[in-house]
């Protein structure tokens, strides 16, 4: 199992660093697609992920159009996250994927509208209150990833069930 999460045009350096060290942590590859709102060079990028930044497989996208094209929506088993998702990011039957991609969008704005209404059923969302606008990012990415590799049954993560026995 491939699972990959796609940062669209990122801006906060601590959650790309958070994100990039939750990928490493599950084996996921991380995309970034530019435009970043920070250098991946940054500091504040490294301090966040510690030591995981060289851990994480990572590729970077000119512009989501380029990423679109690159990786086929049409012929990939591929999710867009936002708050106006189609369905809930529990409800498609993940375990029968093999590749999965899961995109998430900037901070301020999500995904581009006019993707989310191309896209509208392959549309996810994490339920909420709705007198909030959103979760934070790097909390929304771990959320569906890890729903993912439950639906898994966390292939290829390590159990420690044993660990204090």
């Amino acid at each position: 199992m491939k699972i990959h999460v796609v940062m669209v045009e990122p801006e906060i350096p601590q959650n790309t660093g958070n994100i990039a060290r939750t990928c490493a942590a599950t084996g996921a590859k991380l995309h970034l697609v530019h435009p970043l709102g920070f250098d991946i060079s940054e500091k504040a990028v490294k301090r966040a992920g510690l030591d995981y930044w060289d851990k994480v497989e990572i590729e970077e996208h000119k512009s989501l159009t380029e990423f679109l094209q690159k990786y086929k929506p049409e012929e990939k088993e591929m999710f867009f996250v936002t708050t106006k998702g189609k369905q809930v990011y529990s409800e498609p039957k993940y375990e029968n994927i093999d590749e999965i991609f899961l995109l998430f969008g900037k901070e301020t704005k999500g995904l581009p509208e006019d993707i989310l209404q191309k896209y509208l059923d392959k549309t996810i969302r994490i339920p909420m209150r709705k007198t909030l606008r959103s979760l934070n990012l790097s909390n929304a990415v771990s959320i569906v990833l890890y729903e993912v590799y439950r639906h898994k049954n966390f292939e290829g993560l390590e159990e420690i069930s044993n660990y204090f026995q």
